[in-house]
């Protein structure tokens, strides 16, 4: 045998061999090192690595027997870390560092116990600020596995009582999937496949609606409808709709991972597991997002998009685009599994079609301006009425770019920036000329689109009005005098209180965008709550003493608008 088949031989051995070895290592965490972190039945209303709005879900989703007040104790020894309170996302939010290196999060509470309570209260009055998110002394709050530490809830961002709950790596804060530690939670059921969608990748995820096969089960194997498909064009990549079930549960939870295989050779994958926040924006380039804007379901790549920079991906041979050369038919192999290692299969086979003329963009008719805008690259607009740039890690895919003015009937114009179906990984900075408002430090710039609205202080500068926002759509100058409402919710001036356990308010603004809520009770200041960013009320406790009071709340929004009132009660 020659040198050079010797090298051949040597080289199809390696290929078969990785082929064939595990594709994502095994993980090493500590088994049954934690306790399931709620006293109710061991049961998940999600779990980690879930598709939602803008972000994977970053933890499992504890059920709580559909209640409130369910005990939450410690998975494991350690010191409560910090606390955060917020309105939405955790809510009530602790955070427990362990001797092994790793912090557990516990989210949506209601009441700390005592202690705990007591002493962020303490802290909330010494910073004037209900909204906290503070580190706490190493020691101060020891902990012991199964120690009670709060009682559940549904404060922030929850939409029903559970429990949230992530295990972090406390050097690097990447969160890590729960499911790989050992949790009680049965599950032999392998994933469910539903859909296989085929995108043309000679063109962009974004000017394209993919194609999709039908698939079905046949002795325990997926399979298209038919077998081979038939594709015109070059270059394709694929993606899936997949959910997975644990035993005796018909919820539909995320998948843990896939893996693309051509002709038995891995190409590459992705698993659900150690993401930080930082990171899971990027969601939006995991799946179609046009797609589901549009009203579509989540389908999920198995390719990486070009500004998506590998995150959850591992790639073998690589980004996951398939190259159709010749009339050769691809076998390719879907492998995707859940948390306990079951495994489901999609098996097809490819082929190129006939070619079709590529529409260029002369082609195309698009409303006053369109340019071409590249992930990796600053990408600019400008006028003379509007200004704005995406920095460099903005976009996940090339797209050409929409641009329209409209001049309605009152108020200022309109800017059609593109649209919804193009996700941005960051903030990006617009700029509107104007030299006709009255107020200039009145101003603000309103993004609407799809029935949702986002409001910003617009900075004056030199005949420039600017903002930061993170979506397309259109942007419009609002010139804003009008200052916020102020409503007593079950209150009326000079009331005696005896019978009230609480006061609250309803705080309405035309932007929707307060940056200030100040109590004061008889010149001193007040906690007043504000979950979900509804309501503010306090609770009467040792700061509101029986006799007499004055209350005075004052309120601004984002360009100072302020309203103040005084209300007078007898406790």
């Amino acid at each position: 045998m020659n040198v050079h088949k010797l090298i051949a031989v040597w080289y199809f051995l390696i290929i078969f061999i990785s082929a064939h070895a595990q594709f994502f290592p095994a993980k090493k965490y500590p088994q049954n090192y934690f306790q399931w972190p709620v006293i109710a039945k061991h049961a998940l209303a999600a779990n980690f690595g879930e598709l939602r709005p803008n972000h994977f879900h970053m933890g499992l989703d504890c059920k709580t027997d559909q209640r409130e007040n369910v005990p939450v104790v410690a998975a494991a020894d350690g010191y409560i870390a910090k606390v955060k309170i917020e309105s939405f996302g955790f809510g009530r939010c602790i955070y427990i560092n362990h001797p092994n290196g790793l912090t557990t999060l516990y989210a949506h509470l209601n009441e700390f116990y005592p202690a705990l309570e007591k002493y962020i209260t303490t802290q909330q009055y010494q910073l004037q600020s209900w909204k906290i998110f503070i580190d706490i002394p190493e020691g101060l709050f020891t902990v012991k596995k199964g120690q009670e530490i709060a009682y559940s809830g549904n404060t922030g961002g929850s939409q029903g009582p559970h429990t949230h709950f992530e295990i972090r790596d406390t050097k690097t804060d990447k969160v890590l999937n729960p499911l790989l530690f050992g949790f009680p939670i049965a599950d032999n059921i392998p994933p469910d496949i539903l859909r296989l969608a085929v995108y043309d990748r000679c063109i962009s995820t974004y000017e394209q609606t993919p194609k999709f096969y039908p698939i079905k089960k046949i002795n325990g194997v997926y399979i298209t409808t038919p077998a081979v498909l038939v594709y015109n064009t070059d270059r394709v990549s694929f993606a899936i709709t997949a959910y997975d079930r644990y035993t005796g549960s018909t919820n539909k939870n995320g998948i843990y991972q896939a893996v693309l295989s051509d002709d038995e050779i891995p190409v590459i994958g992705f698993q659900m597991d150690s993401i930080s926040y930082d990171e899971t924006r990027y969601l939006n380039a995991h799946i179609d997002y046009k797609l589901r804007s549009t009203g579509g379901p989540f389908v999920q790549h198995l390719s990486r998009l070009p500004g998506y920079t590998r995150g959850i991906y591992k790639e073998a041979a690589g980004d996951g685009v398939i190259d159709l050369e010749n009339d050769k038919v691809h076998q390719i192999k879907i492998e995707v599994k859940d948390a306990n290692g079951n495994m489901s299969v999609l098996k097809f086979g490819i082929k190129r079609g006939a070619e079709q003329e590529k529409q260029s963009a002369a082609d195309t008719t698009l409303t006053h301006q369109q340019k071409e805008f590249h992930p990796g690259f600053i990408n600019i607009f400008e006028n003379e009425k509007l200004h704005f740039f995406l920095p460099e890690i903005s976009l996940y895919d090339s797209f050409r770019f929409k641009y329209n003015e409209i001049i309605p009937a009152a108020g200022f114009p309109v800017y059609q920036i593109h649209n919804t179906t193009v996700p941005l990984q960051t903030m990006f900075s617009v700029k509107i000329k104007d030299t006709t408002a009255t107020h200039p430090d009145k101003m603000v710039m309103h993004r609407f689109a799809n029935n949702k609205n986002d409001y910003a202080r617009a900075k004056y500068e030199n005949g420039w009005y600017k903002a930061s926002f993170r979506e397309f759509g259109n942007f419009q100058l609002l010139e804003d005098t009008i200052p916020p409402t102020i409503t007593p919710i079950g209150y009326r001036e000079g009331m005696h209180a005896g019978k009230l356990n609480r006061l609250a308010f309803v705080i309405t603004d035309n932007t929707e965008e307060l940056v200030n809520f100040t109590a004061l009770l008889d010149g001193k200041w007040l906690r007043f709550s504000n979950d979900k960013g509804k309501t503010f009320i306090y609770k009467f406790d040792e700061h509101c003493l029986p006799g007499k009071h004055e209350l005075k709340i004052s309120v601004a929004d984002c360009v100072g608008n302020t309203t103040e009132k005084i209300y007078h009660f007898t406790r």
